[in-house]
């Protein structure tokens, strides 16, 4: 028996149906994988009500640590106000000390809080390159970051400007107004910005390497405050000095000192650098892992 063919039903003019028009793409997204992953990650973060705590904790506590430091000195202290030898740009930035550990617990949530809720499946799945996603995690993390750490600073600084000369540190004392036109001052302002983001970042690598908040935030902080105390507490000089010099913390908050440098166990930019490598090389590290294992 012969199998009845199909009925091919014929269409007006001859014409065959022309197929559903697709989604036109987003006109910034478009199809390219990285500005999605960008997207996406932007998206968490605004959407996520402790970013917005951590933020805006890291411009308070800097920005009330730096108040509080310059309005509790005072020339009358001194023999004279040229004897204090006051480094007021690094006393008017003393609140990166504290600020630093809101940024580091903003890095860790950023994929520790991910592991714990399991979403970050969900992110593999949609973004397959693990690599891409950790890079857009970084992007959006260190500019979330330096745009708070800007603002903590610069109104740090003008607060002190404006609070200095009446606690005896005026120009006639040899304590010019702190300008970002003087280079030093630039450059501390500059860098503890990036001080602070380089921190961030140092806490997304150890929660992409321990997958786990806690984990992270614990070691952060421990890298953060308690080696620092270490060389405080350490009786040898050599130890002490070397601390201050490879540890990452001591050597990076050297970038707020504008004054004897000479004195210092690292200079400026070298203890950035120390930073930069500690926190960088965490990072690859943890993005070596994360792009290895499973999720």
């Amino acid at each position: 028996m012969r199998r009845a063919r199909p009925v091919l039903r014929a269409h007006p003019a001859g014409r065959a149906p022309r197929p559903a028009p697709r989604p036109a793409p987003h006109p910034v997204l478009g199809t390219r994988p990285v500005l999605r992953a960008l997207h996406a990650e932007w998206t968490k973060l605004r959407t996520l009500p402790s970013s917005w705590l951590l933020l805006a904790a890291t411009v308070a506590l800097t920005f009330a640590v730096g108040t509080a430091a310059v309005s509790s000195v005072s020339t009358r202290e001194c023999a004279s106000a040229a004897a204090c030898h006051e480094d007021t740009v690094k006393l008017a930035l003393t609140g990166v000390w504290l600020g630093q550990a809101t940024v580091l617990v903003l890095g860790a949530l950023s994929m520790g809080a991910e592991y714990g809720t399991g979403t970050v499946r969900t992110t593999l799945t949609a973004i397959p390159r693990r690599a891409t996603v950790l890079a857009s995690k970084a992007a959006v993390l260190a500019a979330a970051t330096g745009i708070a750490a800007g603002t903590a600073i610069l109104a740090s600084l003008a607060t002190a400007r404006w609070i200095l000369p009446g606690r005896g540190f005026t120009p006639e004392a040899g304590y010019p107004l702190l300008s970002l036109t003087d280079t030093p001052t630039l450059r501390a302002a500059l860098g503890s910005t990036l001080c602070l983001i380089l921190i961030a970042l140092l806490g997304l690598g150890l929660a992409a390497l321990l997958r786990d908040s806690a984990a992270a935030i614990t070691t952060g902080l421990g890298v953060l405050y308690v080696v620092p105390l270490m060389s405080d507490l350490l009786g040898s000089p050599t130890w002490k000095d070397r601390l201050e010099r490879w540890a990452p913390i001591p050597a990076g908050l050297a970038i707020r000192a504008t004054k004897d440098l000479a004195r210092l166990p690292i200079g400026p930019w070298p203890g950035l650098g120390v930073l930069a490598a500690y926190a960088l090389g965490v990072l690859l590290v943890g993005g070596a892992i994360f792009t290895r294992r499973d999720a």
